[in-house]
């Protein structure tokens, strides 16, 4: 490996020593040091965004080895979402200031679980190689597992982590299996190389199945019907911080290799496999929404709403066309702004472990804490896909690309199913406003409000002022083909 490629894996490369710093520092201090321990991450994740942003400025020109070309790419997608995960982990590190002061857990475990969850997601968003994609959906994955199940003397979070990790080993399996069919026809994990030699075909019933097995192991990592059934679970068994990294982080990484290998490598097969995800599509908003309808607990209600839009999302996957994977990268993002918000907003609500996940915790919150309220309905809204919000900018461009693509009845159906999402988030809004509030703690940091402030301007600044956005989601996808293509 030359300083060049050292060069392209900045990023990487600071994410491990920061990583492995936060798991050796507790041999020379206090286990318990949280603050210590905050600060530590909050460091390493701003030398990883600074990395991010020199290393993409340093490569300009610059030609890496043949080796890492076929493995690695730094383009302007995997910077948007390297970036966008790094946001991501950063408020999930806010937000978990009380709930690791608060319990008897060691705060430099959970951090370096983060930072080594980040760093599988930077290899997932910059792979090229399926062995490279993989690697890094297994090391995010494996530390995803542990994080579910950190109040390890909860019964709940134990059962979460195990529901977990078996289906997710189970969903890898298969996923490999997809990968190995899919190298026998092509003679290559790399995606450029598979869309070249499978451009070539004129169909193969074994490519199919290598396909749909991929495919289904990617469906359960964003929690697609009917690949969903862990979601629930794990949800509210979870640490609500974790829950949030899950429903946001977890899931962008996922989408970033879904668009990377269905658009780079299979663009000639869509005729095989846009139908049947075009049918997973409609059956995760359908049952997603009706699921959330019946629920009391706000964490198994947002885990099917999860479900729902990983059925929205795959709209931008289905679309295959330039407005398709234009809509991806802006849904990821309002949907982490927007999803953010509401978990931290139950977070205030919590008094032990599992408090303030019951709608009726939320009764009369306006009257004890009326920004908190306010922040609370904009978010939904978002989720909803109502205006002036940036989730009507994301589901209006995913709506777009469906119907650009002739898939209009697929449309159809999302927009009737965005209908019926409402009808549960408006049940949030009508017991903090309507119903009368009872005495409770509503614990408010300074952590938790800047994060509430941020997510909150960013919801309605990307809704009513969207053009710096467009335009850096426009530039991003710029390379995106011309990397495989090299």
């Amino acid at each position: 490996m030359t300083p060049t490629d050292l060069l392209f894996l900045l990023t990487e490369i600071v994410l491990i020593v920061g990583g492995s710093v936060l798991l050796l520092v507790p041999l020379f201090v206090a286990r318990d040091s949280a603050r210590a321990a905050r600060w530590t991450m909050l460091t390493i994740l701003g030398a990883a965004a600074a990395a991010v942003i020199l290393s993409s400025h340093l490569v300009e020109g610059v030609r890496e080895t043949d080796t890492l070309r076929a493995m690695f790419a730094l383009d302007g997608f995997s910077i948007f979402f390297k970036l966008l995960f790094i946001g991501t982990i950063g408020l999930i590190t806010l937000i978990s200031y009380e709930f690791l002061d608060e319990e008897r857990y060691s705060p430099w475990e959970y951090y370096s679980l983060l930072v080594f969850a980040l760093t599988g997601m930077c290899f997932m968003a910059s792979g090229v190689h399926l062995i490279s994609i993989y690697i890094g959906l297994e090391l995010m994955s494996l530390s995803s597992y542990i994080l579910a199940g950190y109040y390890k003397n909860e019964t709940k979070s134990t059962e979460a982590a195990m529901k977990y990790f078996v289906l997710g080993a189970v969903s890898s399996g298969i996923l490999l299996y997809g990968m190995s069919i899919i190298y026998g026809i092509a003679g290559s994990l790399r995606l450029a190389n598979i869309q070249h030699t499978l451009g070539t075909l004129v169909s193969n019933d074994a490519l199919i199945i290598g396909i749909m097995m991929m495919g289904a192991g990617l469906c359960f990592k964003i929690a697609a019907v009917p690949f969903h059934v862990w979601t629930p679970d794990v949800y509210v068994g979870s640490p609500t911080p974790v829950t949030a990294f899950l429903s946001t982080g977890s899931k962008a990484a996922a989408f970033a290799i879904f668009a990377r290998i269905f658009y780079t490598a299979l663009p000639d097969f869509q005729l095989d496999w846009g139908s049947l995800l075009a049918v997973i599509s409609a059956l995760s908003m359908i049952g997603g929404n009706l699921a959330a309808i019946t629920q009391t607990n706000i964490k198994r209600m947002l885990a099917y709403s999860s479900i729902a839009h990983a059925g929205y999302g795959l709209l931008g996957i289905v679309a295959m066309n330039d407005l398709g994977l234009y809509s991806i990268l802006i849904y990821m993002l309002v949907y982490l702004f927007a999803n953010i918000g509401i978990w931290t907003t139950i977070l205030i609500l919590r008094r032990h472990e599992y408090a303030g996940e019951s709608i009726d915790d939320f009764e009369g919150l306006h009257s004890r804490a009326p920004f908190w309220a306010f922040a609370m309905v904009i978010f939904l809204l978002s989720l909803g896909g109502i205006p002036p919000t940036a989730g009507f900018l994301g589901k209006y461009y995913l709506f777009a690309a469906a119907v650009k693509s002739g898939y209009g009845w697929l449309a159809i159906v999302a927009v009737l199913m965005s209908a019926v999402s409402m009808f549960y988030y408006l049940r949030i809004v009508v017991a903090m406003y309507l119903k009368e509030g009872r005495e409770a703690e509503v614990a408010i940091s300074s952590s938790l409000r800047f994060v509430v402030v941020l997510c909150l301007i960013a919801t309605l600044a990307l809704g009513v002022a969207p053009e710096g956005l467009l335009r850096g989601v426009r530039d991003s996808l710029q390379s995106v083909m011309v990397v495989a293509e090299r």
